[in-house]
């Protein structure tokens, strides 16, 4: 984080030639179990990472918004008059899609300055650790508190996922501006994404010797496009001929009855939901009363789902998985909105070494990519920096 925090700093001076008001962070996170449940009404049960993007931001005296970033040498400059979906595209999207989104959420934007920022990040990009949350969030704090619109972060969440939704134009849910947004050290967001009530889980990984190992694939994709939005028709489509408003309303005792009025692949898709949002309370339960290495099954039992229902896995992932756990990982299980992006295994820290090396051994033998491997721990979310 300090060397983040220190980039986003001297990035800010060398663009603008002046001091930053501050700097603003949001953390990455990584979903632990629960996925494509969350924009069926479902559960989930993400945690902040200790990897985070850095806005350093200043405010100006007229309405010019400037943008910059470490990923390119590109300035983003537009009216806050102009400011609309249709009107932002590429990386920039994210920040200025916060700035419609918080009009959108009452904030009185023809009162407010314009600014300059600049953005900073070492959460990985395309590999499901929602670095665009990220950005999203560390923007929205800032700008909460250099305009003084007085927002809690459960309407940040939703502003954050309203701009994902409409500015970007990717038709995610709620789940990672949430957990950016209230994630505690050594614990996990438990989210209700119809009710939007979260309850803070203490995972127990540090008492218990475990630590969470990324597995970052390489594999890129897109949320924007193709198949995601595909499996979110998908369940719409299958609660409609349930007759039910969302997925939400069903749960595994109606699986007899989808089978026989859903065709084999919405059938499929519905049953990776109904039986996702089950192993995420019977997650939270298992810690509860066993604790983390009781978890183990119930992850790797989300990954079979996800690739044999929802078919968004790609065999880099399966490898990932499969080699993790013949490794001695005690649960493994691809994470994000599939079809790339990374893997996750739950290991004794005692293992970690052997794990780590077998997954590069199997992708070297397989002609893959080498993997970026690097453990996660669970961290706050997104503050002030200074």
């Amino acid at each position: 984080m300090s060397d983040v925090s220190s980039t986003a700093r001297s990035g800010f001076r060398e663009r603008f030639q002046r001091e930053p008001a501050g700097a603003w962070c949001a953390p990455g996170r990584v979903n632990l179990i629960g996925e494509h449940t969350d924009y069926n009404d479902g559960f989930v049960f993400p945690f902040a990472i200790d990897r985070s993007t850095v806005v350093a931001l200043a405010p100006r005296e007229d309405r010019t918004i400037q943008i910059t970033t470490a990923h390119t040498d590109d300035i983003v400059r537009i009216s806050l008059d102009d400011v609309t979906p249709d009107a932002v595209s590429g990386w920039s999207a994210y920040p200025l899609g916060v700035v419609w989104a918080l009009g959108e959420f009452g904030a009185d934007l023809s009162a407010a300055s314009g600014f300059d920022a600049h953005i900073d990040s070492d959460v990985p990009i395309g590999a499901g650790l929602s670095s665009s949350a990220a950005i999203e969030c560390a923007v929205s704090v800032a700008l909460t508190e250099v305009w003084q619109l007085g927002l809690d972060r459960e309407t940040l969440a939703r502003v954050g996922q309203l701009a994902e939704n409409k500015a970007v134009g990717a038709p995610t849910g709620i789940m990672d501006q949430s957990a950016s947004l209230l994630g505690k050290k050594d614990a996990a967001v438990f989210l209700d994404c119809r009710s939007l009530d979260a309850e803070v889980i203490p995972l127990g990984f540090d008492a218990a010797g475990l630590v969470l190992l990324i597995i970052n694939t390489h594999v890129s994709h897109a949320h924007a496009t193709g198949g995601y939005a595909d499996r979110r028709a998908s369940c719409e489509r299958g609660a409609r001929m349930m007759g039910v408003q969302s997925l939400r309303d069903l749960d595994v005792d109606d699986l007899e009855r989808a089978r026989e009025v859903l065709d084999d692949e919405t059938f499929r898709r519905i049953r990776h939901i109904l039986t996702e949002n089950q192993r995420v309370l019977d997650t939270v339960r298992t810690l509860r009363l066993e604790g983390p290495e009781a978890i183990g099954g119930l992850l790797t039992a989300s990954h079979v789902s996800m690739r044999d229902d929802f078919e968004i896995s790609v065999p880099e992932l399966d490898v990932a998985v499969d080699t993790a756990l013949d490794a001695g990982a005690i649960g493994a299980r691809m994470t994000g909105g599939g079809f790339g992006g990374a893997a996750i295994a739950l290991v004794r820290l005692a293992d970690q070494a052997a794990v780590s090396d077998a997954v590069l051994a199997a992708f070297a033998e397989r002609g893959f990519e080498t993997p970026d491997l690097f453990t996660v721990t669970a961290a706050d979310g997104a503050s002030r920096i200074d």
